[in-house]
């Protein structure tokens, strides 16, 4: 997996998320709380997913085969994926379920120093994962929002572990709550509720992340900064005049596939076409680098083709 992967804020938030989980079993254990069980299942289901996301990555690195001749880029998407189901069934629903049993044979807390003590822990530790998860993702954010970060990425695994994150943080704080108002009030119903607000939260993010993953996996475009050089790069003015249409698709986060309708001169010799044709494939990989299966071919640009055609915005030219 690239940098750009963020493997090192998955190896983080996984570190994180297995002592978190330890512990929060423990404080279970100990006080009977179900917003710690839940808290529990819901690190034991992120630890999963990190898991995921790192064999997503190993397995997209194998080599192309005739069987897959475009490579095994599109695995991090695929285990990007499995990533929100697990996070909704395992996650989610648990601690809908679990919340829901705890409003209806509610119970107070045994030792309640251990639920209070692990989540302050868990809030350091699931701290310093989010903040390394922000540390990689401004490096690749630039001067886009976090929503459109996470909307426009074409690498899942920072998404990801950011929203997970962030809904642990938010996750912790709810149990926080649940735990406090049932020890200020004695009424086991505010833990099956900080429960419930927690299953709650966990499927909603994992409801973003299916819809987000679920694009790339169907195939996403290269951005548009990204098409606007690749369409800079095509043209010389000489042997290649125009771009008649092009299609991107992202084969994997970092392998972009460009397929595109050229314009040329129509008095060139093949070997002239090919040369510039080849010229123009070298120019593309040297203004966007991830350009890495390419296909250009040569026609005739007609003006009235174009102008009479079914959609001309779209695919003007050609014979």
């Amino acid at each position: 997996m690239s940098a750009s992967g963020g493997t090192k804020a998955i190896v983080a938030a996984l570190g994180a998320n297995l002592a978190i989980a330890v512990a929060k079993f423990v404080a279970f254990a100990f006080s009977g709380s179900s917003s710690m069980l839940a808290e529990g299942v819901h690190s034991i289901a992120d630890s999963g997913n990190q898991g995921l996301l790192l064999l997503g990555g190993k397995k997209a690195k194998r080599a192309a085969t005739e069987e897959h001749p475009f490579g095994y880029g599109r695995e991090r998407y695929v285990y990007g994926f499995l990533v929100s189901i697990v996070l909704f069934t395992i996650g989610g629903v648990f601690a809908l379920y679990e919340g829901y049993e705890k409003i209806h044979e509610p119970h107070g807390l045994d030792n309640w120093y251990w639920p209070v003590g692990v989540l302050l822990f868990a809030v350091i530790a699931e701290g310093f994962s989010f903040r390394t998860a922000l540390k990689e993702s401004n490096e690749l954010r630039g001067k886009q929002s976090w929503v459109q970060f996470i909307r426009r990425a074409k690498a899942p695994e920072l998404p990801v572990v950011l929203l997970e994150d962030f809904g642990a943080l938010i996750g912790l704080v709810l149990a926080l709550c649940g735990v406090g108002l049932t020890l200020a009030t004695g009424n086991g119903i505010w833990d099956g509720i900080g429960t419930m607000c927690i299953g709650a939260l966990l499927v909603l993010i994992a409801l973003v992340l299916a819809a987000e993953t679920k694009s790339l996996l169907l195939g996403e475009a290269a951005g548009p900064e990204q098409v606007a050089k690749i369409r800079e790069a095509v043209v010389d003015g000489d042997t290649v005049t125009r771009v008649i249409h092009m299609r991107t698709l992202h084969l994997g986060p970092e392998e972009l596939l460009v397929a595109a309708k050229v314009a040329v001169e129509h008095d060139d010799t093949a070997r002239e076409v090919a040369d510039a044709i080849n010229a123009a494939e070298e120019r593309i990989r040297a203004a966007v680098p991830i350009a890495r299966v390419i296909y250009l071919e040569p026609d005739i640009y007609d003006e009235a083709t174009a102008a009479n055609g079914a959609d001309p915005a779209k695919s003007p030219g050609g014979r």
